[in-house]
């Protein structure tokens, strides 16, 4: 398995994004033109164009949605468990402080890396890219949604 880095982080689940997606924005573009190619029919063909948009978009925000936010919770739990061990303090003394971008980026750091890593985010208030372009041991999260 290739070694996850800041270039190849990103996840993408080939059913959704390269089949649903595509399929669904190519019946799009058809029922856009043909609004405009049968104009007899261009009702009936915007009623289509916007049932298409309804189901791409509602698809998207409730993948997004139930996923994450159910990961979202998970890493922020590990996050505190492996501070917790590393260094003995509860990390939720900084989650006021620290967004949530800054903390789901420090969850990539090495065990060795999360500490100082964490005093230099609450000091210099790094952004999450800053923060992952930061990390040398790269701690890979393949499970991500």
């Amino acid at each position: 398995m290739e070694k996850q880095n800041y270039k190849n982080h990103v996840r993408y689940y080939p059913p959704h994004h390269f089949v649903f997606y595509p399929v669904l924005l190519i019946l799009l573009g058809f029922s856009i033109y043909y609004i405009s190619r049968y104009e007899e029919q261009s009702l009936i063909w915007t009623f289509m164009t916007l049932t298409l948009f309804m189901i791409g978009y509602v698809a998207f925000m409730l993948r997004q949605h139930y996923a994450l936010n159910n990961q979202n919770r998970i890493i922020r739990l590990e996050l505190r468990f492996r501070y917790y061990v590393l260094t003995g303090q509860r990390l939720e003394t900084y989650e006021d402080i620290l967004s949530e971008g800054q903390l789901f980026a420090l969850r990539f750091a090495s065990d060795e890396e999360l500490p100082v890593l964490v005093e230099r985010v609450l000091k210099e208030n790094t952004t999450p890219d800053e923060i992952k372009r930061s990390i040398v041991n790269w701690l890979p999260d393949r499970m991500r949604v």
